[in-house]
């Protein structure tokens, strides 16, 4: 006997022609927005439109770290509520979103990185984020797999370890957060493509999808590494952000060995080890500007070569799977948050390349305040697009990124 399967966010409806918000993206963001929506302010007229199904992009393509040590002042305290909210959130959904807080190594291999990561913890501490700076053979106690030995290519010198962060598991924060927005009368529709937002006056009137044409008054873009095109192609609004492919892996399953998250900048590679005992390790972005989710060889001998150096033990483990997700990165690594600027009505949530997943709790929860109020949260105030042209860069990286084919 089959039983009969039904979405946990219900079943699937026809597309009215008129909703209160549209928002263009299935992923965390967007339906973290729908849900904050819905629970704090109680628009519920909300239609969710995705061309693939929930899930599909960042959301899906990810190693699922979560932590709050970032550089600046103006990012800290967003990642730092973003994290308290994770066990918040898995109360209120009703639903194992699998939290883990087994803490952050970040290993530092010069002493030029020993300093950086002094002015990271001083800024992590004065926003009330547990961060230390440890030297090679605590986090050696921390990590005993480490080799702190100085015969690698960067040995390590000390690193950062932020208590706090952790692993959350990605797709059930996608279900939870569906589930729950679909609870309170939020419509989630897959398998559409939106095509156009109509204007008239300087305002929303409309969004044309694969579907037909929605009348509404409040559209928000939040698409991941789509957004820039779908912003630019539909509104004409040019955003400083080049898309890159990021990849990321697993091994085969191991005894537990990995208590912590270990990454390193110099090794452009970080891991941690899942709940069924895989090594799930990513790097860096490709070097170059492009959509593909294809993966190579090369980042394969990257990650066996990396891991192989500073944790040896996972020396002739197999990679079992390997996958490709698009990171939206803008010039100083910080997210483009804004709305009723360009048009009336229309929102954006982008920019937020590798850090995206990360935040969407909290960006959830202020987006939505922003876009039932139509004031901006302080919170959300420093990631304004002007901050472009008033040379107020935010202080992610040390230097302004250029990402071109040259690189």
């Amino acid at each position: 006997m089959f039983l009969k399967k039904k979405p946990m966010w219900g079943k699937k409806t026809k597309l009215k022609s008129s909703y209160d918000v549209v928002i263009i993206g299935g992923g965390l963001h967007s339906l973290a927005t729908a849900y904050f929506l819905a629970k704090e302010h109680g628009i519920t007229d909300i239609a969710i439109i995705e061309k693939n199904y929930i899930g599909f992009g960042g959301a899906g393509r990810n190693t699922a770290i979560v932590r709050a040590n970032q550089r600046t002042q103006y990012n800290v305290p967003l990642y730092k509520e973003a994290l308290d909210l994770w066990p918040v959130l898995t109360k209120d959904l009703n639903y194992n979103l699998m939290f883990n807080n087994c803490g952050n190594l970040n290993l530092m291999h010069s002493e030029a990185a020993m300093k950086a990561a002094r002015m990271t913890i001083a800024t992590a501490q004065f926003h009330g984020v547990e961060s230390h700076l440890i030297d090679a053979k605590e986090a050696k106690e921390l990590v005993p797999a480490l080799n702190i030995s100085e015969d690698i290519t960067f040995p390590i010198h000390g690193a950062m370890f932020h208590p706090p962060g952790g692993v959350v598991r990605h797709d059930a924060v996608v279900w939870g957060l569906a589930r729950g927005a679909a609870q309170k009368g939020v419509e989630i529709h897959q398998q559409t493509e939106a095509l156009g937002i109509g204007t008239k006056n300087g305002k929303v009137t409309s969004v044309t999808t694969s579907q037909g044409t929605i009348n509404t008054k409040q559209v928000l873009i939040s698409a991941g590494g789509y957004s820039a095109a779908l912003i630019y192609d539909m509104l004409g609004i040019k955003l400083p952000i080049s898309v890159l492919t990021i990849q990321a892996m697993v091994t085969q399953p191991l005894k537990p060995v990995l208590d912590h998250v270990v990454s390193s900048g110099a090794y452009h590679c970080y891991a941690n080890q899942t709940l069924k005992g895989e090594i799930a390790t990513g790097a860096h972005m490709d070097p170059w500007p492009n959509y593909t989710t294809l993966n190579t060889a090369h980042y394969i001998k990257h990650q066996a070569e990396a891991l192989s150096e500073f944790l040896p033990c996972f020396r002739g483990l197999r990679f079992m799977r390997i996958w490709g997700g698009l990171a939206d990165m803008t010039p100083d690594m910080a997210p483009i948050m804004e709305g009723n600027n360009h048009v009336e009505g229309f929102f954006m949530d982008c920019g937020w390349g590798y850090f995206g997943f990360k935040s969407c709790s909290a960006v959830g929860k202020y987006m939505a305040e922003y876009m039932a109020t139509n004031n901006c949260p302080d919170m959300l105030k420093p990631f304004a697009l002007k901050r472009y042209q008033e040379h107020r860069l935010m202080g992610e990286t040390a230097a302004l990124v250029n990402y071109s084919p040259d690189n």
